[in-house]
């Protein structure tokens, strides 16, 4: 019996609670980190040496952009070098975080302050919906009763906020709006709330450029319907009608910023010239990227290498406990994997790209629930959760730190 005034065990606690919890925490531990790295921080362009708290979350990085553009706006022509190229400019982050973060800007937040502690809100929310979509999916499937069916939400939540990379959910960064997004536009899919999905891509659009990747997922979603046409399932005319649309406004989403660009600059291909600066080419060029980083890296071994990206990318894919969450979360790893493979010049920032495939997270959650007995159930948790703590040290160590006069970006 609990002693009157006690609170309840945390297992009794309402699964919002919960979620809640796991965030505060995950994003105290990051707080430390970043903290106790922050003091072996040499002096940069964003702020002296050994910076506080918020400066070294509001203004390092990308979090220097984004701040220009909430106080500055975008420039009214594409910037060019001496030899007609576009330089490295503010064109080239999109437009959604900055936006929100103004109002708190204008009532007198300093930037360091405001857009971090929007992000970090933003992130809890999108943890809250993570579990809501794994929930759902764990219904909607054939997972036997049992421990792996009761906390596999949970402890996906907890392998996402413990994730290498999820410092930056508390950083002036994208991530935790276009986790949200993301995570929201999967959830009304699985629940067939075409309309909710219309108006969230758009969003997703002016967020970052993952869009395009969601369009694979509606397509998925629709065959997958039509599939279980065969079975009884009822696809009607007008929620047909409707899946169409939001392929197309999906497809549009993807494109939407890059024609923004292209017509406030007055240079149709402005954005694509734009993310060809941070690349040093002339253009940006699908695939080969990956080529010349692998012999970059590994010289005349390249094609190993990469043959055996493909195998870990293949295996990803054909993964049981992935394509066990169903065709929807299935759908967005792979398609959001291809993306990356035929448009990202492969880097460090892609361990930061990787936290926005969560389903994944969730299949490796669901191994780690798998094996009979409390204990063993207990110690793989850990091990998920230990590993990716671990890999946030160093992800703070090596890359949010900048060892002047340069370094690899998160």
């Amino acid at each position: 019996m609990r002693r009157p005034g006690a609170l309840p065990p945390v297992r009794a606690w309402p699964w919002w609670a919960q979620v809640l919890l796991v965030a505060a925490l995950a994003r105290l531990a990051s707080a430390v980190l970043l903290v106790l790295v922050a003091r072996h921080q040499a002096a940069t362009p964003w702020a002296g040496a050994a910076p506080s708290y918020p400066e070294y979350v509001g203004l390092f990085w990308d979090g220097s952009w984004y701040r220009e553009i909430a106080e500055l706006g975008y420039p009214e022509e594409l910037p060019l070098g001496a030899d007609g190229r576009a330089r490295q400019n503010a064109w080239a982050f999109f437009p959604l975080f900055p936006t929100l973060v103004r109002p708190l800007l204008a009532v007198g937040l300093p930037w360091q302050v405001a857009a971090p502690a929007l992000a970090t809100l933003l992130g809890a929310a999108a943890l809250l919906v993570v579990h809501r979509f794994v929930g759902e999916v764990v219904a909607r499937s054939r997972w036997a009763a049992g421990p792996a069916r009761r906390h596999l939400p949970l402890v996906t939540v907890a392998v996402v906020a413990t994730h290498p990379a999820a410092p930056v959910l508390q950083a002036a960064y994208t991530e935790s709006l276009a986790l949200l997004l993301v995570a929201a536009t999967l959830l009304a899919l699985v629940r067939h709330r075409y309309g909710a999905v219309l108006l969230l891509v758009p969003l997703l659009g002016l967020t970052r450029a993952v869009a395009l990747p969601m369009a694979f997922v509606v397509l998925v979603h629709g065959l997958d319907r039509v599939r279980r046409v065969r079975a009884g399932e009822p696809f009607p005319v007008r929620e047909r009608a409707l899946v169409a649309l939001t392929g197309a406004v999906t497809l549009a989403s993807g494109l939407l910023w890059p024609v923004v660009v292209g017509l406030a600059t007055g240079e149709p291909d402005a954005y694509a010239r734009t993310q060809a600066a941070w690349r040093g080419r002339d253009g940006v060029v699908p695939l080969l990227p990956w080529w010349d980083v692998a012999r970059y890296l590994v010289a005349g071994a390249a094609p190993l290498l990469l043959l055996g990206v493909a195998i870990g990318l293949l295996a990803l894919v054909a993964w049981p406990r992935l394509r066990r969450l169903g065709p929807v979360a299935w759908g967005w790893v792979a398609g959001y994997a291809a993306y990356l493979v035929v448009v990202l010049e492969p880097g460090t920032s892609l361990v930061r790209f990787s936290l926005l495939a969560f389903p994944a997270a969730a299949a490796a959650a669901g191994a780690a629930l798998a094996p009979p007995g409390r204990l063993r159930r207990a110690l793989g948790v850990a091990a998920l959760l230990g590993l990716g703590l671990a890999g946030q040290a160093l992800w703070v160590w090596s890359l949010w730190r900048l060892v002047p006069p340069s370094g690899w970006p998160p």
